[in-house]
């Protein structure tokens, strides 16, 4: 069961990490690319406030964008401000965020966020922690998916592996870190593909942010997965 308030706090932490970095950065070096192909640093940066806000319309029941052509605007628009403006959007968007989620709330209810995705109210918190982690990655400053946390790294595997259990292009695969695992792609029993890697490379792997090189592939070769 997803525990909203303690997914807040991490997530306050989370961003305080990422304030720090961009603390140390100047304004040549959000021009510079991220590893996200197509976005500089102050693209990320830019998306991760705006996607706050977003989120802040999720949780008071309005659509979380306008439209995709509007959201990436936004994103365009703000991505070349100099870093204190970077920073201090990030710092008041983030605040917004947790003041939405501090409000009481029905956190039982469903809501739903972009292209028709729906979601429990209760999983916002972690979905905004997964949000600033992975894109505190992106950035290329050092930190790294070894640096985040046994906890995230374990919630993200099964939270991937659900976004693609059932997936007709996913055969069906079983994902274990040597201590956990979990099953993903087409619903047959047993799985014929087993995954075996460390917590950081299987979230790697499944968000689309390493190739899966360094995981243990038996029973098949390593599945070709879709978009997120």
């Amino acid at each position: 069961m997803m525990d909203h308030a303690h997914d807040l706090a991490r997530v306050r932490e989370a961003t305080d990490q990422l304030l720090s970095a961009v603390a140390e950065m100047d304004d040549a070096s959000l021009a510079e690319p991220s590893r996200l192909p197509g976005w500089s640093r102050g693209h990320v940066l830019a998306h991760l406030a705006r996607n706050a806000d977003a989120l802040v319309n999720v949780l008071q029941g309005r659509p979380m964008y306008t439209d995709a052509e509007a959201r990436d605007a936004d994103i365009e628009r703000d991505a070349p401000r100099p870093v204190e403006v970077q920073a201090a959007d990030i710092r008041e968007s983030a605040a917004r965020f947790q003041a939405a989620g501090e409000a009481p709330a029905d956190w039982t209810r469903t809501v739903e966020l972009r292209n028709g995705v729906t979601d429990s109210a209760s999983r916002v918190p972690f979905r905004r922690w997964v949000e600033v982690e992975l894109h505190h990655v992106d950035l290329g400053a050092g930190y790294e998916l070894e640096d985040l946390a046994a906890e995230f790294l374990e919630r993200e595997t099964g939270f991937l592996a659900d976004r693609f259990s059932g997936h007709p292009d996913v055969p069906a695969t079983r994902l274990t870190d040597g201590t956990h695992a979990w099953a993903t792609g087409r619903r047959t029993d047993p799985p014929a593909i087993t995954v075996t890697g460390r917590p950081a490379d299987l979230v790697g792997w499944l968000a689309g942010r390493r190739d899966g090189a360094a995981l243990e592939v038996r029973g098949g070769a390593l599945p070709q997965l879709p978009p997120l």
